[in-house]
C-alpha cells in the first residue's frame, strides 16, 4: 500500500502509516536534493593541474563565447528599449 493509495482515514493508524509513507518521500527528496546541491559547487575539470592545454584553451573559448554573446544581446536590448529625446 503506498500513500497514494489512502484517501480516506478511518483510523488513528491510517493517518500514522500516511504520515509515516510521507516523511520516507520526504527523506528521498532530500537526500536527492543534497547530493545534486554537492555536485552543482564541484571544481570543473578544466582548472585542475592536470588538465591538458587544449582543454583549457576550449574553455577559454567558450566563456568569452558566451560573454560575447551576452554584450551583443545586451546592446541590442539597449538599442531596442532606450528612451527617445523628445523634441520641443
Amino acid at each position: 500500500m503506498t500513500h497514494s493509495d489512502i484517501t480516506e482515514y478511518n483510523s488513528l493508524s491510517d493517518i500514522r502509516l500516511k504520515k509515516e509513507l510521507l516523511r520516507k518521500d520526504i527523506e528521498a527528496d532530500d537526500a536527492k536534493i543534497k547530493t545534486l546541491w554537492g555536485t552543482l559547487f564541484t571544481k570543473p575539470d578544466v582548472l585542475s593541474s592536470n588538465a591538458t592545454t587544449s582543454k583549457r584553451i576550449n574553455s577559454l573559448l567558450h566563456v568569452g563565447a558566451g560573454a560575447l554573446d551576452g554584450a551583443l544581446l545586451a546592446w541590442k536590448l539597449y538599442k531596442k528599449f532606450k528612451p527617445r529625446k523628445r523634441r520641443k
